[in-house]
Parts: C-alpha cells; structure tokens; sequence
C-alpha cells in the first residue's frame, strides 16, 4: 500500500480547522481545539487505531461547544477517504468491544461508501465536566457523513458517564484500525462484489 496520509482545512464563519492523519502511524495526537475532554476522547481514538492525528481547531466556543465538535468530524471523516484511497487491499470491516470499569462499548464499522450511524448510548449526565455528551452524537454522525462510512455504537453497560465516552471512542479506534489494516490475501482487490466502495 502507498502512504496513506492526508492533510484536509475546513474553513467556515463558524469553524477554522486543519486535521492530518497518518493511518500507519504509532498512535500519536498533537490536539488543540480548546475542547479538553475532546482531545481526551481523540487521544484514545489516535492511540487504540495506531494513527497519528493531528487537530488544530478555532470555534465560536462563546457560542457553545457544536459547531466545533461537529467540524472537526466531518473534517477527520474527509481526511480519512483522502488518506484510505480506493480502499483496495483493505479489512473494509472492523468491530471492537472494550470495558472500562463498569462500562461495555461495542463499535462496528463498515468502509462501505455509504454514510450511516446507528449511535445507541444513553448517558447517565448530560454533560462530563463542561462538555455537553449530546456532541459525541455530532462527532460521529459528521465523521460518518464525511467518511461515507456505516458505523454501529452502542454502549452496553455503564454508569459513569466518563467510563461510557471512553469506551465508545476506544473501540471506535480499535474497529477502525481493524477495518484499514491491510488482508495480505486482497492484495490490490476491492473488498466488495461490486469492485467499488
């Protein structure tokens, strides 16, 4: 496979945000987006999928915290389908359970071309410090519409609502890393009948 990385800027009147990733990288994050709890979440993302991602991310945060969760999504999801290529080669699925305490998460992912999110996470809080939980709804249904990818969350268990975020956004790392790994037996193959995702 050639170097998958990519560089992708969104600039809008509401949201000034750059996002690279390197999707054969180490897992390293170089975060600023004013979101602390944000980049706890996208910390796990970029270590648990052994990518290098990098954020940088201006918001209307006196407003609230929306535009610039959502934005950041959409911008990760498009600098993923630039970075992946024609997905040639690829697991195309991927799927990850993971515990933390007493919380359970299962994320599933398809890179099947086809934006949807089925996102069943029910927060004990709604909000985790400063940060309203509704976003990481916003997070993911930007990513999924941007990296036209169909993506399963569901928390299984959990009553700390930290635990919960943590775990969804880990196994979101892990079933992605899992879905763009190389199949060493679809060597230059589409993983699809139809010879196009």
């Amino acid at each position: 496979m050639a170097d998958r990385i990519a560089q992708v800027a969104r600039d809008t009147q509401e949201t000034q945000i750059v996002v690279g990733v390197n999707l054969d990288g180490r897992g390293t994050a170089e975060l600023d987006t004013g979101l602390p709890f944000l980049e706890h979440m996208l910390e796990q993302v970029a270590r648990h999928g052994l990518i290098d991602l990098t954020v940088r991310a201006r918001g209307d945060l006196q407003i609230d915290a929306h535009h610039t969760v959502e934005d950041i999504g959409i911008t990760f999801g498009q600098s993923l389908v630039r970075a992946v290529g024609d997905k040639k080669g690829i697991r195309r699925y991927g799927h990850a359970y993971v515990p933390l305490d007493e919380a359970l998460s299962r994320v599933v992912i398809d890179m099947s071309g086809r934006p949807g999110l089925s996102y069943r996470v029910d927060f004990p809080r709604a909000r985790i410090h400063e940060f309203d939980v509704d976003l990481i709804r916003e997070f993911f249904q930007g990513f999924c519409n941007h990296a036209m990818v169909t993506l399963h969350i569901d928390a299984l268990h959990g009553d700390n609502a930290h635990h919960m975020a943590e775990t969804v956004f880990k196994a979101f790392g892990r079933a992605l890393r899992m879905a763009l790994e190389a199949d060493p037996r679809m060597v230059g193959v589409v993983p699809s009948t139809k010879g196009l995702l």
